[in-house]
């Protein structure tokens, strides 16, 4: 599969628990961070959810 690249742009500070946990999942620790994952579907979907915060690098 592919890769994507994601980046935390916006703290998750304020933000319900779900949220965190799923930014934690993601594999972040601190804002402004790079993770790669393979793309797929819970992946995805875990990016979906926190799409707010988090941007798609290219």
């Amino acid at each position: 599969m592919a890769k994507i690249k994601i980046k935390q742009v916006k703290s998750a500070i304020n933000r319900t628990a779900r949220q965190k946990a799923t930014i934690e999942a993601l594999g972040f620790k601190k804002l402004n961070q790079v993770v790669e994952h393979e793309a797929t579907p819970q992946i995805l979907g875990m990016v979906e959810k926190v799409q707010h915060l988090v941007t798609v690098v290219e």
